[in-house]
């Protein structure tokens, strides 16, 4: 029954998006030609029949078929990102454009406006996104209500198997329903491992699918005990269930982890370098136009601050300094100088602190609002660094600070910055470096182009409002 249940629903959005396509073609024709969106471009130029457009109807719905169906689009996408659904449907809709173009090129009876099929376009993905949206949001409702379920069973009651479990469950609104777990051994178990109950061993997981409705199977086995795998498939045989395996390698995985394929081989990627293809083409674009607005706008304010730094202490305005970067490739990071000329010639490189008697009194006034790290706009639109990202340390503290916290280099998979997420809540300077890097780590793990211009707001207002800079 839950297959059938399955199959109408696919059903119901196959037929959906076909009568959207034949909407948003017709649509399209109402727009160029009936409403003044877009002028003709030649004054005698006549308005085609729509009769005309509602020929290429005839190849428009079986292409869209094809395109739609043979690309995956009516798969349960239980666990799929809506980001990722829709990235994936604007994949097809434009493999359907380019087909659809190259039937109106071999077929010469009618000549079709090319914003037409522009508009076709918009429409197209708009009407079907709004689509899936509105048809997630019903059936994630139903499944909070109990309707629409997938039973799953797992077989594995360790860490892997519980976190599979707890996660699960605390996503109602995917409609898994958990039924059991399959362990090694009863004796070395309780009837129940965090209220789920152990329904048997790894040998009894066929005969209780004779018996019982499951629709998947989770293989969640301790990495010493992948050699039942074999054992427990075999067990499994030809039970009509999904077949999943969850890799027991959390405890590996460090940043971005992910799966892909190549040649029908699966590759787990325990660790990759995040800010790819065009995110790292966006953030590039983003910090320049942000530091190329900063150094025009603040122009007059570096002069201020160059002429007060001579006026209060002999020495340079700028202050250049070896720090790590990306890759752990150093560079010279550029600040106005806060402090005396020559001021670790006798302590060598050492923190800032609070009461820190090498400053000098405009140098106290720059870091207080953190004016002192304007110059870095510099280092931005030279590409040593990046409005936002984890501040970059000295080569020598980074050597000290390696040996001292698990996973410190990560950092340095993404362009140092300016202001980061540590820095605007509190942990800068001589704090915490755990939870620095567990910040820091954070921002990697969940960057967006939105993330990043909250941080640059919050950075904002904290230096308007700073007190603990020193």
């Amino acid at each position: 029954m839950l297959r059938q249940h399955s199959q109408f629903f696919s059903t119901l959005m196959f037929l959906g998006d076909l009568l959207i396509a034949v909407g948003a073609w017709i649509g399209a024709y109402e727009l160029r030609f009936a409403t003044p969106l877009v002028p003709l471009f030649h004054p005698e130029e006549t308005v085609p029949p729509l009769a005309q457009y509602l020929y290429l109807l005839i190849y428009l719905v079986p292409i869209w078929a094809v395109v739609l169906h043979y690309g995956y689009q009516y798969q349960s996408r239980r666990t799929t990102s809506i980001g990722r659904e829709l990235a994936s449907l604007t994949r097809q809709i434009g493999l359907g454009m380019l087909a659809l173009l190259a039937v109106t090129f071999l077929d010469r009876r009618y000549s079709y406006s090319r914003v037409a099929f522009a508009f076709f376009g918009v429409l197209c993905l708009g009407g079907m996104s709004l689509y899936r949206l509105a048809f997630r949001a019903v059936l994630r409702e139903m499944r909070r209500r109990g309707m629409n379920l997938r039973y799953v069973v797992i077989v594995g009651a360790g860490k892997l198997g519980r976190e599979i479990a707890r996660r699960l469950n605390a996503h109602p609104e995917l409609g898994f329903k958990i039924v059991g777990f399959f362990t090694r051994r009863l004796e070395k178990v309780k009837t129940f491992v965090d209220t789920i109950e152990v329904l048997g061993t790894y040998e009894e997981v066929g005969s209780f699918l004779k018996r019982f409705q499951i629709d998947q199977v989770i293989l969640a086995l301790p990495l010493e005990a992948y050699e039942r795998i074999e054992g427990v498939l075999r067990s499994i045989g030809d039970a009509p269930v999904d077949i999943r395996v969850a890799p027991d390698l959390l405890q590996y995985r460090t940043m971005r982890g992910s799966v892909e394929e190549f040649e029908g081989i699966p590759f787990v990627n325990l660790q990759e370098t995040p800010l790819v293809g065009w995110s790292r083409l966006l953030k590039r674009l983003a910090d320049l136009l942000v530091a190329g607005l900063g150094l025009l706008l603040l122009a007059p304010l570096f002069g201020v601050i160059a002429i007060a730094i001579k006026l209060s202490s002999p020495g340079r305005v700028i202050y250049r300094q070896e720090r790590m970067g990306l890759d752990g490739t150093t560079f010279t990071m550029l600040k106005f100088r806060s402090m005396r000329e020559r001021a670790e010639e006798a302590t060598g490189a050492v923190w800032a602190t609070p009461d820190d008697q090498r400053r000098t009194r405009v140098g106290a006034w720059l870091r207080r609002f953190s004016l002192d790290e304007l110059p870095q706009l510099m280092n931005v639109l030279r590409g040593e660094m990046s409005i936002v990202g984890p501040r970059p340390e000295r080569p020598v503290f980074v050597e000290k600070f390696r040996q001292l916290v698990p996973q410190y280099m990560l950092r340095h998979k993404v362009k140092s910055g300016m202001t980061g997420w540590a820095q605007i809540n509190g942990w800068r300077g001589n704090t915490s470096l755990e939870r620095r890097i567990t910040y820091d780590l954070y921002y990697i793990e969940h960057w967006s182009l939105w993330f990043d211009l909250r941080i640059i707001a919050m950075t904002v207002w904290r230096c308007l409002a700073a007190r603990d800079a020193y």
